[in-house]
């Protein structure tokens, strides 16, 4: 019986093809209902695996959800008034249209699933954004994303600063030089066993001195970092800071006193491994939380200290971490999430973790240290330098330069390879970096302030000119506010103020009961067309169900897989109706198959005939309604959208199900079973 459905699939003849057109047809709904039905799959091919022991392992498949729309998911509809009165006329809808490409940057970071931004013009001439966030989980925290101007500017020394004389620059070459031999005849005396404080009347040039001081490496980085690995009563080298030269004896050290509880005066130094996945916070991977899952679980197999540093290159999700390794130095208490900072402070040092699951994705850390947090007393004696702004004076203030974040090609988080603090690395694009290189090239020895949102962040030195447009924000960030501060970035500034006008919010349950509804709808319906179909047309209608099962499958892995396809509740409501057009087509070839049966046609002729003659009445009315989804498509609103995108590819689907499934099941049936006892059917 096998070679002979085998010899009529692969014979050439017409039957033959038929077997190969009924095969194609199967493979595409055997993928289909894999698509559709991925979870109950994979949990049918556990529930084997448990049951044979492990002996019969069935291959999973890749888990594709449904792209829930807002009224089905539940979530927010906000509506903003654009403010473009101070926009040159004609350039409104160009200006609304740089709003709309920002907040939708701005949603996608904030992790919100298949937004929805459009741009509305009222009858009174107003220009509107509409967002639609389907799931969002804290409504107010999106509008206060979406409603943030973060305006990032490069600012310049301000008010009249001359540029030095010849004489001047002289002087201060003389003066830095003369502060150079007395930091050394300071430090030769020193180290000869000479008395700091009597040195430090003849050498400090403070006019008020404290004999001594505690620091700590957040009170004073530079000089802490010159102290703690000294021996007491041990004595720096010259230390160059950013208003003269130090040089610095240690006193004492101890555990810092302003840390409250014991875990609280531990520092420890890690790195990590994550993989993110689509619900995590500020991630662009491809993976579902459960593949993320399993990723880490593989990657946590292979994973040894040895290899820890480059299992993090080649295969972290964290920005920076090809370079970094992802190192985060060392960290206290309150700087990282608390399920990541609870497992890293439990662990042994020199051990990797567990996977640790975070609103970042998962993570494995590797655990390299621990000290406890000191602070240093030191004893110190300042020598002045001289700089410009000796001579010129301080400028008044900071001057705009046109160097903003207009110029920002990508913000990410790395890590200051001195003492592992996070910055934000940021680059500019190629007109971004001649002025950022021209900006530095003018202003080498003074300050350039970096403002966000109006306020001062950072003012590094300038040492020399910087080529290659990037530059780093450093501060006092945790890892949490240096990522935040990159994704703002990256979210650009709004060109025009907006002003929140309306707010709508669905709740998960009211979403939940309308597809409750939907689909109680759509499964009654089907059942009393399906009752319909077979009662009229007998065998030839039970066929017409079997094709329009094929279709649903068929439809709904389409929804899974079409790029962009959010599933609405209109959307649901063009479904249904695509399925009642698709019976509507097998109607039409039913009541034509009776006509040519009557003229005197044998049953594959007539068969033949109404498909063919059929055709054009399908082709002409699908047609029409294609016509009009791609009107509604590119021209109505999103919930009139959700409905034509729907109907326009149920009637695609339907099309190929009437001629090609009903046509193939029916010639595949034997003549004379269909001729003998079901003709009835069609007369």
């Amino acid at each position: 019986m096998a070679d002979n459905i085998f010899s009529k699939i692969l014979k050439p003849s017409p039957r033959g093809r038929l077997w190969q057109i009924f095969i194609v047809i199967f493979i595409l709904v055997i993928i289909g209902s894999l698509v559709d039905a991925g979870p109950y799959y994979n949990k049918g091919s556990k529930w084997l695996e448990a049951k044979t022991g492990g002996t019969l392992v069935l291959p999973k498949v890749k888990e594709i959800p449904f792209r829930l729309g807002l009224d089905l998911q539940g979530g927010t509809h906000l509506v903003y008034k654009a403010d473009v009165s101070q926009v040159p006329n004609g350039n409104e809808a160009s200006a609304v249209e740089g709003v709309r490409d920002v907040i939708e940057r701005r949603v996608n970071v904030f992790g919100v699933s298949e937004p929805l931004v459009q741009v509305n013009r009222s009858a009174q001439g107003e220009y509107r954004i509409i967002a639609e966030l389907a799931g969002i989980s804290d409504v107010n925290e999106a509008i206060q994303m979406i409603g943030e101007t973060p305006l990032l500017e490069f600012k310049e020394p301000g008010g009249e600063v001359r540029d030095l004389t010849e004489e001047e620059k002289a002087s201060i070459e003389k003066f830095n030089s003369e502060a150079d031999q007395k930091a050394e005849e300071l430090l030769g005396k020193l180290l000869s066993g000479g008395n700091m404080e009597a040195l430090a009347e003849d050498y400090d040039d403070r006019s008020e001195r404290d004999g001594s001081r505690w620091i700590t490496e957040s009170t004073d980085p530079i000089l802490s970092r010159a102290v703690k690995d000294l021996d007491k009563d041990s004595f720096t080298d010259i230390v160059q800071t950013n208003d003269g030269l130090v040089v610095a004896k240690l006193l004492d050290e101890r555990t810092a006193v302003n840390q409250i509880t014991e875990e609280e005066k531990k520092e420890v130094k890690a790195s990590h491994l994550l993989i993110c996945h689509q619900e995590s916070e500020g991630c662009d991977a491809d993976f579902s939380k459960d593949e993320a899952y399993e990723e880490i679980k593989k990657i946590k197999e292979e994973a040894t200290v040895d290899n820890f540093d480059q299992l993090v290159r080649d295969r972290s999700d964290e920005p920076g971490a090809s370079e970094t390794g992802g190192d985060l130095g060392w960290f206290g208490r309150g700087q990282m999430v608390k399920p990541f900072e609870d497992t890293v402070f439990e662990q042994e040092v020199g051990t990797i973790s567990y996977v640790v699951e975070t609103k970042f994705g998962y993570h494995i850390i590797y655990k390299q240290d621990e000290r406890v947090v000191k602070e240093y007393q030191v004893s110190d004696i300042f020598i002045n330098t001289m700089n410009k702004e000796d001579i010129t004076g301080k400028p008044d203030g900071w001057s705009n330069t046109e160097l903003t974040g207009k110029y920002l090609k990508r913000a990410s988080v790395q890590f200051d390879p001195n003492d592992g603090t996070p910055q934000v690395s940021l680059e500019f694009d190629a007109e971004g970096s001649k002025l950022f290189e021209q900006i530095t090239e003018e202003n080498v020895g003074n300050q350039v302030a970096i403002f966000l949102d109006g306020y001062i962040i950072s003012a590094p030195t300038v040492n020399s000119k910087i080529t290659g447009g990037q530059a780093i924000i450093t501060g006092r960030f945790s890892l949490e506010e240096a990522k935040l501060l990159a994704q703002r970035l990256n979210a650009g500034a709004l060109p025009v103020p907006i002003e929140l006008i309306s707010q709508k919010t669905v709740g998960p349950s009211l979403g939940a009961s309308s597809v409750r509804s939907s689909l109680r709808a759509g499964i009654w319906g089907i059942i009393l067309v399906a009752l319909f179909m077979i009662a009229i047309y007998r065998l030839p209608g039970l066929l017409a169900v079997v094709s329009l099962t094929f279709y649903g499958i068929l439809v709904l892995a389409l929804f899974k897989l079409w790029p962009g396809f959010t599933l609405t509740l209109s959307g649901l409501a063009g479904f249904i109706l695509s399925i009642g057009m698709a019976v509507d087509a097998n109607v039409l070839i039913f009541e034509r198959l009776k006509e040519e049966k009557r003229s005197g046609n044998d049953l594959r002729k007539s068969v033949d005939l109404a498909f063919k003659r059929a055709w054009s009445s399908i082709r002409d009315g699908n047609v029409s309604t294609l016509i009009t989804c791609f009107i509604l498509i590119q021209f109505s609103t999103s919930v009139v959208k959700g409905f034509a995108l729907t109907l326009a590819l149920g009637v695609l689907v339907s099309m190929f199900s009437a001629i090609v499934i009903t046509k193939n099941l029916l010639l595949l049936l034997p003549e004379k079973a269909l001729e003998n006892k079901f003709l009835s059917g069609i007369k």
